[in-house]
């Protein structure tokens, strides 16, 4: 993978390069936001892993830059626990959030499936939902009637997932084998949270959704019109 890391920690920094760059990646590391902004504009890279933390700006700016430019997976780092910067972070378009101090095993895991999520899929069908039409290969959406909204790769992994299934209920286990690995088959609530992003940018109403639906303690199914 080639990697941009935004961390502002000297020693924290040093430990997590030695090991990335030990398994073959090409890592590029800048301390700052503005780095990072600048970084991400001349260069081309599979995954971004972000500090929210910084010294010149909160990595929510980074963040915010890099998706008005690019659907790159981005990977957030935080020492803040609460599930509002979580979910701040996920509205803003990140794709997985890690929090500090964790482990390096899982941190892996995390990053290969936000670098696969990144990478282009074999699907190729377009959907309707409602007024917005999904093309799954080319990762756009287009709709008359409305804004269109932005998916994360996250999202679209979910997205085509669902869809792949043809209305049929998927179990909460596969879904989260699917889209995140095997080692996050029991994280309910990460699902949970997925899903309920998700459903703001398909659905007229979240609250009573028509097309992303909920399987009670089962798993979730996605009423969707294939039109190519």
């Amino acid at each position: 993978m080639k990697i941009l890391f935004v961390e502002d920690d000297t020693s924290f920094a040093n430990a997590l390069l030695i090991s990335l760059r030990a398994r073959g990646n090409e890592v590029k590391h800048v301390s700052t936001g503005k780095s990072a902004i600048v970084a991400f504009a001349n260069a081309k890279f599979d995954v971004v892993i972000l500090d929210l933390g910084l010294s010149d700006m909160d990595g929510t700016e980074v963040l915010k830059a890099i998706r008005s430019k690019a659907n790159t997976p981005v990977l957030v780092l935080s020492a803040r626990m609460g599930e509002v910067s979580k979910v701040e972070a996920l509205d803003l378009g990140a794709d997985d959030y890690v929090t500090k101090p964790f482990g390096f095993g899982e941190f892996l895991a995390r990053l290969r499936a936000a670098h696969r999520r990144g990478s282009p899929g074999p699907i190729n069908q377009i959907l309707k939902i409602g007024e917005l039409q999904f093309n799954l290969a080319q990762k756009e959406i287009t709709s008359q009637a409305k804004p269109t909204p932005k998916l994360t790769p996250t999202e679209w992994s979910l997205l085509e997932v669902l869809a792949l299934e043809n209305s049929r209920i998927v179990p909460r286990e596969e879904l989260l084998r699917r889209v995140w690995g095997e080692a996050f088959i029991n994280e309910y609530d990460y699902l949970r949270v997925y899903v309920s992003q998700l459903r703001r940018k398909l659905e007229v109403d979240p609250a009573e959704p028509a097309y992303l639906l909920t399987e009670p303690g089962i798993g979730y199914r996605l009423i969707a019109e294939v039109v190519g």
